[in-house]
C-alpha cells in the first residue's frame, strides 16, 4: 500500500519526538485516525471527552513534561471546541500543536456542512503559524514548520488538513522551482546576556539594600540558581502563581504567593524593597509591585515582549533564567546585614501561624482552607498539584506549601475554569509514576471536569501510581465571582447566576468504578486525605464548604471595604458573610471562635 499524506504526516510527528496524542475522533479527521491506527505502537493516543479538554492536556502536557503538547480534533465544531484550551496555552507561553480537519478542497468556500473558515478562527491563537495544506508535497514544510516554530518561540501553532487530502498518496516536493526541502531538528539554545548588561543588573542588586525577588514560571528550572542569587543578596522571594513550584515554603525568605490570591507578607516585602529582580514572570497586576519611583528594577526573561511591562525596569535582561542567573552570581556583592531578612522571616513566621488560625476558625460545615492546611504535611513526595480557577486558586495559592521535587501549575493567564482535571490526567500520562491531586471548585466541576472522570476511569490502569485524587470544594456557589459582586462591585450575591445545585460527586464516581469519599464534618478532613491517599485507584472526595468564608486580599482598599458593606445590606447570605468574614479577620485574637 502507498503511503498516504496522513502516513507520512504521523511519520514526521514521530520523528520528532511525539508520542502521545490528546484528541477526539470526527469524519474530517477519519484519514488522519486510519493512518494513525496503522502506526499504533508508535503513539499513545488518549480519547477525552470534549475537544476544549484535549487542548487543556495538551497545554498542561508541555508545562510537566517541557516537551510539545498535540491536540486532534475533527472539522467545524471540533475545531472550534479546541480554542479555549489552545489560548491558555498561548497565554501561557506553551509549546502546543493542534491538529484540525476541514472539508474537502472543492467544497471549501461553498457554505458546506461544518466548514468554518480555520485559518482566521485559528489565526489570533495559533497566529505565530497556522496554515492549511492543498497539496501532498506541502505537508513536509507545514509539519516541520509548525513544530520547529511551537518548540522554539513557546507558541501555539496549528495545521489544517482537508479530509480529502488525508488519504491521497503521498508526493515528495519535485526539484523544482516553486518547492522546498525542509527538515528535522531543534534544540534549545542557552540564551544569556551580554556581559555589560549583566556588570549593569549587577552594579544596581548591589546597591540595593532591600532586595524583593518574584519567580514565574520562567524560573521552574533554576531553583538552586534562584536561591544562591536570593542568598548572596540577602533578598526576600514572592512567586507569582504560576512560580508555585519555583521555591519551597520552608524557606523563611519565602513570602508564597503575591497579589489578590497572595499573603500579606509577599504585599509587605513589595511596598517595602528598595530594589526588585523579576525572574520568568509576567504577572500581571502592577498595583502588587512596588510604586514606581520607590524602587529599582532588573528583570530577567527569555520572551523581550514581556520585559518592563508590569514595572519600569533599569536593566533588562533578555535570557534564559537559570544561564542568566548563573553569570550574574559571579557579579554579586554577598550582603552582610541580616536586618531585612530577619524581617522577612518575621512575616512570613507570623503568616503561617495565621493562615493556621484562620483555616481552623468555625464555619458551616467546613472552612475551605481547612482542606489545604490539612493537606500540606500530608502531601507526598514529587507529588503534582492542579487547581481550577475560582475561590480553590485562594486556598491552594496560599495554603499549600510546596517542598522540593513538587510540581505544581493551573491555567494562570487564562484562568479559565475547567483545567484542573484535564491537567491532572495530563500529569498522569507524562509522569504515571507520581501521585497528583487536583483540587476543583463545584462550578468548574459541573462546567465540564466531571466528564472527564470518565476519562480517569478509562485510562488509570496504564498508570504504575495510582494516586490521583480529585478533590472538589462543594459549596453550591459560584464562589469567585459571589466575592467579586459583593468586594469589586458593591453588590450583594445574585443568587439566580451564582446559586448551584447540590450534586453527590463522589456517588458518581462510584458508578464509573473510581473510589468516593464524602466528608462534611471538619474534625473528619484529616482522615478523608489519609484514605484518599491510601486508595488503590483514584478517588473523588466532595467536601461540603462553606461559601461564607471570605477570600481576604493581601491589602483591602477602602473603595473595596465600603462597596463591601454596601453588598451586605441587601445579600441574601449577610448573617454567614458577617459571621465568618469576622472570624476570619479576628482568627489571630479569637481562634477557633
Amino acid at each position: 500500500m502507498a503511503q498516504t499524506v496522513g502516513d507520512f504526516f504521523w511519520d514526521r510527528l514521530h520523528a520528532w519526538g511525539v508520542r502521545r496524542i490528546f484528541g477526539y475522533p470526527g469524519d474530517g479527521i477519519n484519514g488522519l485516525l486510519g493512518a494513525l491506527d496503522r502506526q499504533k505502537e508508535r503513539f499513545e493516543f488518549v480519547q477525552v471527552r470534549h475537544e476544549e479538554m484535549a487542548a487543556f492536556m495538551a497545554s498542561a502536557h508541555a508545562k510537566f513534561s517541557g516537551e510539545l503538547g498535540v491536540c486532534l480534533a475533527t472539522s467545524g465544531p471540533g475545531a472550534a471546541h479546541l480554542v479555549t484550551g489552545l489560548y491558555d496555552a498561548r497565554l501561557d507561553h506553551m509549546p502546543v500543536l493542534a491538529i484540525v480537519g476541514q472539508q474537502a478542497r472543492a467544497a471549501i468556500g461553498a457554505h458546506y456542512q461544518q466548514e468554518l473558515d480555520l485559518p482566521s478562527m485559528l489565526k489570533d491563537v495559533a497566529g505565530e503559524f497556522v496554515h492549511m495544506a492543498t497539496v501532498p508535497a506541502q505537508v513536509r514544510h507545514l509539519t516541520d514548520r509548525a513544530v520547529r516554530i511551537a518548540k522554539a518561540r513557546s507558541r501555539v501553532t496549528a495545521l489544517i488538513f482537508p479530509n480529502d487530502l488525508q488519504e491521497l498518496p503521498m508526493e515528495e516536493p519535485a526539484r523544482a522551482h516553486g518547492n522546498v526541502f525542509s527538515g528535522i531538528g531543534w534544540s534549545r539554545p542557552e540564551v544569556v546576556p551580554t556581559a555589560p548588561d549583566l556588570q549593569r543588573a549587577a552594579q544596581i542588586l548591589n546597591a540595593g539594600k532591600k532586595i524583593a525577588i518574584l519567580v514565574g514560571a520562567g524560573a521552574k528550572e533554576a531553583t538552586d540558581e534562584v536561591i544562591a542569587v536570593a542568598d548572596r543578596l540577602g533578598a526576600g522571594a514572592a512567586k507569582a502563581l504560576l512560580g508555585k513550584q519555583v521555591l519551597p515554603d520552608d524557606l523563611p525568605w519565602v513570602t508564597g504567593s503575591i497579589g489578590l490570591l497572595g499573603t500579606k507578607p509577599s504585599y509587605d516585602l513589595m511596598m517595602e524593597c528598595d530594589t526588585l529582580l523579576m525572574l520568568g514572570s509576567g504577572f500581571p497586576y502592577a498595583e502588587f509591585l512596588p510604586e514606581e519611583g520607590k524602587a529599582r528594577g532588573v528583570q530577567v526573561d527569555i520572551d523581550p515582549g514581556m520585559l518592563s511591562i508590569r514595572f519600569p525596569m533599569e536593566a533588562n535582561l533578555q535570557g534564559d533564567v537559570k544561564a542568566t542567573l548563573k553569570a550574574l552570581l559571579p557579579l554579586l556583592e554577598q550582603k552582610s546585614d541580616s536586618a531585612w531578612r530577619d524581617k522577612i522571616g518575621g512575616w512570613t513566621k507570623d503568616w503561617w501561624t495565621l493562615l493556621d488560625e484562620r483555616a481552623r476558625a468555625k464555619a458551616d460545615p467546613i472552612n475551605p482552607q481547612r482542606l489545604f492546611t490539612e493537606l500540606s504535611p500530608r502531601l507526598p513526595e514529587r507529588v503534582i498539584l492542579t487547581s481550577d480557577s475560582g475561590s480553590c486558586a485562594n486556598w491552594y495559592a496560599r495554603d499549600l506549601k510546596i517542598r522540593r521535587g513538587m510540581m505544581a501549575s493551573l491555567s494562570g493567564g487564562l484562568a479559565s475554569m475547567g483545567a484542573a482535571v484535564p491537567y491532572a490526567i495530563a500529569a498522569k500520562f507524562a509522569h504515571p509514576d507520581r501521585p497528583v491531586i487536583a483540587c476543583v471548585g463545584d462550578g468548574a466541576m459541573q462546567m465540564n471536569n466531571m466528564a472527564e472522570l470518565i476519562t480517569i476511569a478509562k485510562y488509570h490502569h496504564r498508570w504504575a501510581n495510582q494516586t490521583l485524587i480529585v478533590a472538589v470544594l462543594n459549596n453550591e456557589d459560584l464562589n469567585q465571582v459571589t466575592w467579586e459582586q459583593r468586594v469589586m462591585e458593591g453588590n450583594p450575591k445574585f443568587e439566580t447566576t451564582q446559586d448551584l445545585p447540590n450534586v453527590p460527586y463522589h456517588q458518581f464516581a462510584e458508578m464509573i468504578g473510581l473510589e468516593g469519599i464524602y466528608c462534611d464534618s471538619p474534625d473528619a478532613v484529616g482522615a478523608a486525605w489519609d484514605r484518599a491517599l491510601a486508595a488503590d485507584k483514584p478517588v473523588v472526595i466532595n467536601f461540603k464548604t462553606d461559601p461564607s468564608v471570605p477570600p481576604l486580599p493581601p491589602h483591602i482598599k477602602l473603595e473595596q471595604a465600603k462597596s463591601f458593606m454596601f453588598s451586605l445590606t441587601q445579600d441574601p447570605d449577610t448573617r454567614s458573610v458577617i459571621r465568618d468574614t469576622a472570624r476570619q479577620v479576628m482568627a489571630k485574637i479569637l481562634p477557633g471562635d
